[in-house]
């Protein structure tokens, strides 16, 4: 079995968000050529149902950068990497010893996902707070109101770059947690931070994945550093011409833009579809 792993956001989606019809198309060719596919993606499950809806992602599915593998044909999750109530501590010391905000995924019984927050101290926070908001299906509450029994999958927080940098620093020296850090779409003038168990990443859930599905090849496609660990997992890494210098370098081979079907029209070369 030979398996395709796609990063969403600035891989396979174009830069509206959306899965070309282009792209789409491509998809069902491989579907009819029986070639498996699926994604591995910083989203949540919540925010990349209706993007993939009706493009026959039927695999199993990696979400929050591997923290959590979702499989469809059970309706649950099948892997999970949660962090632990001393690592929640740490995390939150951290982003509160730097006047920041932190948000706190949760997954909940009946697979209910919420986002929790501490009182919001400035505009751009309230700004990320609705954006959360619009998530389909997902809550966002006051952390007051975080139930005792709910999972914690990942701590994000948006901020001065300098304060971000400074969390960022002090999580890297626990080898149980990692951080991701990168420019805010808010603006120069911040950095987002995401922080989860370090057995949440993509590598390790494409492993996973290698061995619940027999897969003998992985082919995978990403533009973002959390993608690094995965290009490391896979027997093949694409690029595409507008991903981070960083990862371009990692890549086998460096691929057409996203905005303009890169990995589509690679596919079809490759597979001669």
């Amino acid at each position: 079995m030979e398996l395709i792993v796609f990063d969403l956001d600035g891989t396979l989606l174009h830069s509206g968000g959306k899965i070309s019809d282009y792209t789409r198309e491509t998809l069902r060719r491989l579907s009819a050529r029986g070639i498996a596919y699926t994604v591995a993606t910083g989203r949540t499950l919540h925010g990349s149902i209706e993007v993939l809806r009706g493009s026959g992602f039927t695999l199993p599915q990696i979400y929050k950068n591997g923290v959590v593998i979702w499989d469809p044909s059970l309706c649950e999750y099948s892997q999970r990497n949660l962090l632990t109530q001393v690592e929640v501590e740490h995390v939150l010391t951290a982003i509160f010893e730097q006047g920041i905000t932190p948000f706190i995924f949760t997954l909940e019984p009946g697979n209910r996902h919420a986002i929790y927050h501490a009182p919001l101290q400035t505009e751009v926070e309230q700004r990320l707070a609705g954006n959360f908001g619009n998530l389909p299906d997902v809550a966002i509450l006051p952390v007051a109101e975080m139930p005792a029994e709910a999972d914690i999958t990942n701590i994000s927080a948006l901020g001065d770059p300098a304060a971000i940098d400074r969390i960022t620093a002090l999580i890297d020296s626990e080898p149980q947690l990692v951080a991701y850090a990168g420019a805010a779409m808010e603006g120069a003038a911040f950095k987002w931070l995401d922080i989860h168990h370090t057995d949440g990443s993509k590598g390790a859930a494409v492993e996973f994945l290698r061995e619940q599905l027999g897969a003998k090849q992985i082919l995978c496609f990403g533009d973002s550093e959390n993608d690094l660990s995965m290009f490391e997992s896979a027997d093949e890494s694409y690029a595409p011409a507008n991903a981070k210098r960083a990862v371009r370098e990692a890549a086998r081979a460096v691929i057409g833009h996203h905005d303009e079907d890169g990995v589509a029209r690679f596919l079809r070369q490759r597979f001669n579809l």
